[in-house]
């Protein structure tokens, strides 16, 4: 026979913990999601009888009994990189103190595995959901409207006229690139890319509508890879585009892992930098300010762009009126050594 309060399973069940510490089912409740107004003692004396017991919380049926759950998903192209690294970091800062889990999930790219997270989440009644860019499946956007759960988007801005987003332009951030290896005086302009996600795309049109408006458009300078971004990928694509065009003088690369890769290649083969080619990254990672030379780079906001996407859809949880709308977090330019 199970223990008294225990389900037909045997396991220790929320009650038991309540029991166990002398609270109620709703504080144990908030207390093992981490609710910061519970009181710290009572958090202690909880976590403890939930240690003593073996407790482990079942999302699954606590949104079936609540009508919905304590869970934000957070669905996200990579987990390989940094940018998205430092963006869930962000986002567990701010959903923790409200005793909300976040769910990740990791669709490499492609809409088709994005679209079945998509189905697989909403299963689990979440209450919330913070989506990467606005590239996706008729089937991923019928679902999410359907679910009526509150959606931000993050990372670009755009979309749907009644959508959340929080970012900041792409397009914008090509455009800058090139205007300052134009302005550095730079006249045989190459892009490097990899991957070639929606928002690469964006950064190429920025930076090939600056050429377009200094008259340097040179379309046979770019190399578009849709192998994923890596040093490595840096390195080839750098030696290919200086093989078949070495006149050329200014490369801004999609991503700072391929600037990083062709510092290190141009280093090997004795190409000076920046005196016979500059070079400007994308994102600031954190070894491009220890290069040699240290790599010119588009800072991109990525910390602030998953707090304030977090933020905005906390403030949707707790009724307040969010405005569709873009949050337009800019970039910086951080002029280095390298252009």
């Amino acid at each position: 026979m199970s223990r008294s309060g225990s389900r037909t399973t045997g396991r220790p069940t929320l009650a038991e913990v309540a029991r166990l510490s002398g609270v109620s089912p709703i504080t144990a409740s908030r207390a093992l999601r981490g609710v910061s107004t519970v009181a710290p003692e009572l958090v202690e004396k909880v976590l403890a009888a939930a240690a003593t017991l073996g407790y482990i919380a079942n999302p699954a049926a606590r949104a079936l009994a609540s009508g919905g759950s304590h869970s934000v998903v957070v669905l996200i192209p990579s987990l390989s990189n940094q940018l998205f690294i430092d963006t869930l970091e962000a986002i567990h800062e701010v959903m923790r103190p409200r005793g909300l889990e976040v769910l990740i999930g990791n669709y490499h790219y492609d809409v088709a595995e994005e679209e079945n997270l998509i189905r697989n989440y909403l299963a689990y009644q979440p209450c919330g959901v913070l989506l990467t860019g606005f590239e996706r499946s008729e089937a991923s956007r019928q679902l999410l409207t359907a679910s009526r759960v509150p959606c931000v988007h993050m990372m670009e801005l755009g979309g749907d006229a009644e959508a959340v987003s929080v970012g900041f332009s792409q397009h914008q951030a090509g455009h800058a690139a090139a205007r300052h290896l134009i302005d550095r005086g730079r006249r045989r302009l190459a892009f490097i890319a990899a991957q070639l996600d929606p928002r690469v795309m964006q950064r190429a049109q920025g930076f090939r509508q600056a050429l377009a408006e200094a008259g340097l458009q040179a379309p046979e300078l770019e190399i578009l890879a849709p192998q994923p971004s890596s040093i490595g990928l840096g390195g080839e694509l750098f030696s290919q585009l200086m093989a078949q065009s070495p006149q050329v003088d200014g490369i801004f690369f999609c991503n700072d892992d391929l600037a990083q890769g062709a510092v290190l290649q141009a280093l090997r083969q004795g190409i000076e930098v920046p005196r016979q080619v500059a070079m400007v990254g994308f994102n600031d990672l954190p070894a491009s300010a220890h290069m040699v030379p240290p790599l010119t780079s588009i800072r991109t906001p990525r910390a602030a762009v998953g707090r304030a996407a977090a933020q905005a859809l906390l403030a949707m949880l707790d009724g307040k009126r969010v405005a569709a709308g873009q949050q337009d977090l800019g970039f910086e330019l951080v002029v280095r050594q390298s252009s």
